[in-house]
């Protein structure tokens, strides 16, 4: 008993400050597993949400001609459909920034899995054109929110890792844009041959992705040092999910308030409107849209115009789509480090005017050649993404920036799509729908190219 007595002694003697510090470490370790934990479902979530942003377009356009078939579509209504995206993308994309300040950004896009997952389900049952048009405008809110929200996301939980996590996104988006293309037919044909089928079985990959957000609907999570630049860059609190009390010190002690501070002075003063920069980048992005929502709705249907089977058609679209995972890792890259993103713009709408003429004179006989040159082409988003980056100096300039860019493109795009119906229908074939194709890439080119010059909206948009 006497022998025991030192140790008791000690363990009784140790001083608090001892105790506390064991305590906080522990806690630190804790917290530090728990954080890491977050960030692997944050990219998963991440992941799963990116591969959800497109199927409903493209799976689509590999079953266009079943679906006009089966709903009676002129070819007019069939371009009013292929239309909807970009209109549901302006219309839409505009209110994410306001339902994440008021639920935080991971319930919004939480919601807007839901409703991609609902709209795909209902929409080849809802019985006729209009039902079919209300499921998809579901759908595609629902990706709209996501669209603007993604980037934000990755802006404040991986400010370190910005260019390899958007590389991540657009890489997992352009699979999903290619996967949907290239396996809806076959699996239609394994299913019993019903378009219906066909289209509601990618309810199950938007189901999937709810899943990794549900822990971050509830309350707010924000990462250390996001949430005053979160807060400039929106006007309010946009977060992700819940936080306890430790994580909100931890944030308050590692952010850097100064650039925050600056980015909530600097904010208010512009105004897009007034910059020549801004403007160019947004007919940029309406452009290279347009043709983005030409491609996914009408080159499976022009190629099987053409003599190519069903089946083949949407592979070749899925090659289309699929040059934008090697290529969304290459060109933001490239475009970095270069001055001028000018010449990549020249490049890339090259590429596009050879695969359209391409399409015009020999679809069938070299379609794979034109099939991957119009995907070279449809990777100007991923360089307009990273202009958008460029030409702002600060994160709330971004975030306006890329507001501006993104809502005017899309209603710029809205009439291409459409128009190109009109023509197909009422000329009888592609030769005139290509010729507006191929005219529309030369705007296109030429302000990209201005887009693409060495200067910021801040010096512009402030004058």
């Amino acid at each position: 008993m006497m022998g025991l007595m030192p140790s008791e002694e000690t363990r009784t003697m140790t001083p608090p400050t001892v105790r506390s510090s064991a305590a906080h470490d522990a806690g630190k370790a804790g917290g530090a597993s728990t954080r890491a934990w977050t960030m692997r479902l944050l990219v998963l979530g991440i992941v799963l949400s990116a591969l959800n942003l497109r199927p409903a377009i493209t799976s689509l356009g590999a079953l266009l001609e079943e679906v006009r078939d089966g709903l009676g579509m002129s070819g007019s209504v069939a371009g009013l459909l292929t239309s909807v995206p970009p209109l549901c993308f302006a219309v839409f994309g505009v209110m994410a920034p306001r339902l994440a300040r008021r639920f935080g950004a991971g319930a919004v896009v939480c919601a807007g899995m839901v409703a991609i997952a609902t709209g795909l389900l209902i929409r080849p049952y809802a019985g006729g054109t209009a039902g079919f048009l209300a499921g998809s405008a579901l759908a595609l809110m629902g990706i709209a929110v996501s669209n603007v929200l993604m980037p934000v996301i990755v802006k404040h939980w991986f400010p370190d890792r910005v260019g390899s996590m958007t590389g991540v996104y657009s890489m997992a988006l352009a699979l999903g844009t290619a996967l949907a293309a290239a396996v809806t037919v076959p699996l239609t044909d394994t299913l019993g041959g019903s378009w219906q089928t066909g289209l509601a079985l990618w309810a199950g990959l938007a189901v999937a992705a709810v899943l990794p957000w549900l822990p971050f609907v509830r309350g707010r999570l924000t990462p250390p040092g996001a949430e005053k630049a979160a807060q400039a860059a929106t006007g309010g609190d946009v977060s992700v999910g819940d936080t306890s009390a430790r994580d909100r010190d931890e944030a308050a002690r590692t952010r850097d308030s100064a650039p925050a501070e600056h980015a909530r002075v600097e904010a208010p003063r512009l105004r897009m409107a007034r910059s020549r920069t801004a403007w160019a980048l947004a007919v940029f992005f309406g452009l290279q849209a347009t043709a983005a929502y030409i491609t996914m709705g009408w080159m499976a249907q022009i190629f099987r115009d053409a003599g190519v089977p069903a089946g083949t058609a949407g592979l070749l679209l899925a090659v289309t789509m699929v040059m934008g995972v090697p290529l969304a890792f290459v060109i933001p890259r490239l475009a970095t480090r270069l001055p001028h993103q000018g010449p990549i713009v020249l490049a890339l709408g090259v590429c596009g005017l050879v695969g359209y003429a391409g399409l015009y004179l020999a679809p069938a006989a070299g379609a794979w050649a034109w099939a991957v040159l119009l995907g070279v082409a449809n990777c100007a988003f991923p360089l307009a993404l990273t202009m958008v980056g460029m030409r702002a100096r600060t994160g709330p300039g971004v975030a306006q920036l890329s507001a501006f860019a993104q809502s005017t493109g899309y209603l710029i795009s809205i009439p291409g799509p459409l128009l190109v119906g009109v023509l197909y229908q009422h000329s009888g074939g592609w030769g005139l729908p290509i010729a507006l194709m191929s005219a529309l890439m030369i705007p296109q080119m030429v302000v990209g190219f201005l887009a693409g010059r060495d200067r910021t909206v801040e010096d512009e948009a402030a004058r």
